[in-house]
């Protein structure tokens, strides 16, 4: 782009490869969970390098407490073998098993029209990323538990981080006002000219 280069996104002390990865951080500060960026990398078992992005430390609900995040804009066949490599999902009488939990994520879903981050995290859980068609596909649990439905991320009524399933009534326990919260703090945050977004993040119950 004739010379010029995008401004390099520093938070929380960590540079960032990217704006979108920097806005999670975000997310998961507003959340309040605690969260170590591109702590580890490691060689695969098919000889690929690779660096997850994120890891959560005490994470509620059906997900493990600790968990690695993967975030991307889009997926290639280089990156979805990746992230199943490194999951090492296998199948087991006819049930997938997942060694090690990692969520895959995409945009942060935008809280318009009413709550609906859920139609985006669906759309994506479900269909995948456009013009890829193939899987792991964001927000879903195939790469935690090896379950195939979506996961939604947001803080629930005790004040925690939480990925919510979408097969059941999980979505009741969340505060939605709360997680459009930290949506709304993660897409605004701006780190231009020594901007650094302020987060406070919930108040848990004790």
């Amino acid at each position: 782009m004739n010379g010029i280069k995008p401004i390099e996104t520093q938070y929380k002390g960590y540079l960032f490869c990217s704006r979108l990865e920097a806005r999670w951080a975000v997310f998961f500060d507003a959340c309040g969970v605690s969260w170590e960026y591109e702590p580890e990398g490691y060689i695969l078992p098919n000889g690929q390098k690779y660096l997850p992005d994120f890891l959560l430390h005490g994470v509620d609900g059906r997900a493990p407490s600790d968990l690695f995040v993967e975030v991307k804009g889009k997926m290639t066949s280089d990156d979805a073998s990746k992230v199943y490599s490194f999951s090492g999902i296998y199948e087991d009488n006819d049930c997938y098993v997942v060694k090690t939990p990692v969520l895959v994520v995409s945009e942060i879903p935008k809280t318009v029209r009413q709550f609906n981050p859920d139609y985006y995290v669906r759309q994506m859980a479900y269909d995948g990323f456009p013009g890829f068609g193939e899987g792991p596909f964001p927000f879903n649990f195939e790469t935690i538990d090896g379950d195939y439905y979506a996961a939604h991320p947001g803080i629930n009524k005790n004040g925690r981080f939480e990925l919510f399933g979408d097969d059941s009534n999980y979505l009741e326990d969340r505060d939605d006002e709360k997680t459009r919260r930290a949506f709304d703090l993660a897409r605004q945050a701006r780190f231009e000219f020594g901007e650094t977004p302020q987060v406070l993040p919930v108040r848990r119950k004790l």
